[in-house]
Protein backbone atom coordinates (compact mmCIF):
# COMPACT_ATOMS: atom_id res chain seq x y z
CA UNK A 1 0.00 0.00 0.00
CA UNK A 2 1.21 3.44 -0.93
CA UNK A 3 -0.72 7.06 0.47
CA UNK A 4 -0.58 10.08 -1.81
CA UNK A 5 -0.96 13.45 -1.25
CA UNK A 6 -3.32 14.47 -3.91
CA UNK A 7 -4.32 18.45 -5.03
CA UNK A 8 -7.07 18.99 -7.75
CA UNK A 9 -6.27 21.59 -9.81
CA UNK A 10 -9.47 23.02 -10.16
CA UNK A 11 -10.77 24.09 -6.89
CA UNK A 12 -7.06 23.65 -4.67
CA UNK A 13 -8.04 21.01 -2.34
CA UNK A 14 -5.60 18.58 -0.96
CA UNK A 15 -6.34 14.97 0.27
CA UNK A 16 -4.44 11.54 0.99
CA UNK A 17 -5.36 8.78 -0.95
CA UNK A 18 -4.41 4.99 -0.53
CA UNK A 19 -3.25 3.02 -3.51
CA UNK A 20 -2.14 -0.67 -3.86
CA UNK A 21 0.71 0.43 -5.95
CA UNK A 22 2.18 3.35 -7.24
CA UNK A 23 1.17 1.02 -10.85
CA UNK A 24 -1.95 1.73 -9.59
CA UNK A 25 -2.21 5.21 -9.35
CA UNK A 26 -1.05 5.42 -12.61
CA UNK A 27 -3.88 2.87 -14.00
CA UNK A 28 -6.35 4.54 -12.65
CA UNK A 29 -4.82 8.07 -13.07
CA UNK A 30 -4.85 6.93 -17.02
CA UNK A 31 -8.84 4.99 -16.92
CA UNK A 32 -9.70 8.48 -15.19
CA UNK A 33 -11.13 7.15 -12.61
CA UNK A 34 -9.33 9.27 -9.76
CA UNK A 35 -11.54 13.05 -9.43
CA UNK A 36 -11.66 15.40 -6.62
CA UNK A 37 -14.12 14.01 -4.10
CA UNK A 38 -14.99 17.82 -3.26
CA UNK A 39 -15.79 19.36 -6.91
CA UNK A 40 -15.35 15.95 -9.19
CA UNK A 41 -12.79 17.08 -11.23
CA UNK A 42 -10.83 14.40 -12.93
CA UNK A 43 -7.76 17.46 -13.09
CA UNK A 44 -6.25 15.65 -9.43
CA UNK A 45 -2.37 15.59 -9.39
CA UNK A 46 -0.01 13.36 -7.16
CA UNK A 47 0.79 17.02 -4.60
CA UNK A 48 4.81 17.11 -3.68
CA UNK A 49 5.22 15.37 -0.03
CA UNK A 50 8.31 14.30 1.64
CA UNK A 51 8.45 10.82 2.66
CA UNK A 52 8.22 10.01 6.15
CA UNK A 53 11.60 7.80 7.19
CA UNK A 54 11.54 5.85 9.97
CA UNK A 55 15.30 5.50 11.35
CA UNK A 56 16.32 2.59 13.08
CA UNK A 57 17.16 3.16 16.68
CA UNK A 58 19.66 1.50 18.44
CA UNK A 59 16.85 -0.33 20.53
CA UNK A 60 14.81 -1.30 17.33
CA UNK A 61 16.41 -5.11 16.09
CA UNK A 62 14.98 -6.74 13.13
CA UNK A 63 13.05 -10.11 13.72
CA UNK A 64 16.53 -11.88 12.40
CA UNK A 65 19.25 -10.54 14.22
CA UNK A 66 17.04 -10.91 17.47
CA UNK A 67 16.73 -14.24 17.02
CA UNK A 68 20.88 -14.20 16.09
CA UNK A 69 21.37 -12.83 19.42
CA UNK A 70 18.97 -15.19 21.32
CA UNK A 71 21.26 -18.10 20.04
CA UNK A 72 24.04 -16.55 20.75
CA UNK A 73 22.54 -16.07 24.55
CA UNK A 74 21.72 -19.20 24.67
CA UNK A 75 25.72 -20.46 23.57
CA UNK A 76 27.19 -18.52 26.03
CA UNK A 77 24.19 -19.38 28.87
CA UNK A 78 25.23 -23.21 28.27
CA UNK A 79 28.60 -22.22 28.22
CA UNK A 80 28.27 -20.39 31.90
CA UNK A 81 26.83 -23.14 33.33
CA UNK A 82 29.09 -25.94 32.03
CA UNK A 83 31.90 -23.51 34.31
CA UNK A 84 29.54 -23.27 36.94
CA UNK A 85 29.59 -26.97 37.24
CA UNK A 86 32.99 -28.03 36.51
CA UNK A 87 34.95 -25.14 37.69
CA UNK A 88 35.85 -23.63 41.13
CA UNK A 89 34.35 -19.80 41.65
CA UNK A 90 37.31 -17.67 42.97
CA UNK A 91 35.76 -14.08 42.22
CA UNK A 92 38.08 -11.18 42.50
CA UNK A 93 41.16 -13.30 43.40
CA UNK A 94 41.40 -14.84 39.99
CA UNK A 95 44.88 -13.45 39.34
CA UNK A 96 46.15 -14.17 42.82
CA UNK A 97 44.68 -18.09 42.44
CA UNK A 98 46.04 -18.17 38.79
CA UNK A 99 49.79 -17.08 40.24
CA UNK A 100 49.93 -18.95 43.47
CA UNK A 101 48.53 -22.05 40.94
CA UNK A 102 51.18 -21.47 37.90
CA UNK A 103 54.26 -20.58 40.42
CA UNK A 104 53.44 -23.29 43.52
CA UNK A 105 52.68 -25.85 41.20
CA UNK A 106 49.77 -26.36 43.32
CA UNK A 107 47.40 -29.17 42.50
CA UNK A 108 43.90 -28.46 41.53
CA UNK A 109 41.56 -30.94 41.45
CA UNK A 110 39.03 -28.12 39.18
CA UNK A 111 39.88 -25.37 37.07
CA UNK A 112 39.14 -22.02 38.07
CA UNK A 113 37.31 -19.09 37.04
CA UNK A 114 36.68 -15.42 38.33
CA UNK A 115 36.57 -12.08 37.60
CA UNK A 116 40.11 -9.82 36.64
CA UNK A 117 41.13 -7.03 35.21
CA UNK A 118 42.11 -6.66 31.10
CA UNK A 119 45.43 -4.78 33.15
CA UNK A 120 45.54 -8.62 35.05
CA UNK A 121 44.90 -10.54 32.43
CA UNK A 122 47.67 -8.98 30.16
CA UNK A 123 50.39 -9.32 33.28
CA UNK A 124 48.97 -12.80 33.61
CA UNK A 125 49.91 -13.84 30.02
CA UNK A 126 53.49 -11.61 30.42
CA UNK A 127 54.28 -14.25 33.49
CA UNK A 128 53.49 -16.91 30.82
CA UNK A 129 50.01 -17.90 32.77
CA UNK A 130 47.40 -19.07 29.83
CA UNK A 131 44.19 -17.56 30.32
CA UNK A 132 40.66 -17.20 28.36
CA UNK A 133 38.68 -14.20 28.89
CA UNK A 134 34.84 -15.22 28.08
CA UNK A 135 31.99 -13.06 27.44
CA UNK A 136 29.31 -13.38 30.98
CA UNK A 137 25.96 -12.63 30.70
CA UNK A 138 24.10 -12.41 34.18
CA UNK A 139 21.32 -14.55 34.09
CA UNK A 140 17.69 -12.15 34.39
CA UNK A 141 15.49 -13.26 36.97
CA UNK A 142 12.19 -13.07 35.31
Amino acid sequence: MIKYNLKCKKCNLTFDSWFASSKEYEKLKKKKLINCHNCGSLRVEKNLMAPKLIKKTFNQKSEKELIKLNKIRKTISEYQKFIKNNFEYVGENFAYEARSIHYDNKKVKKGIYGRASKKDLKELKDEGIETQSLPWVEESNN
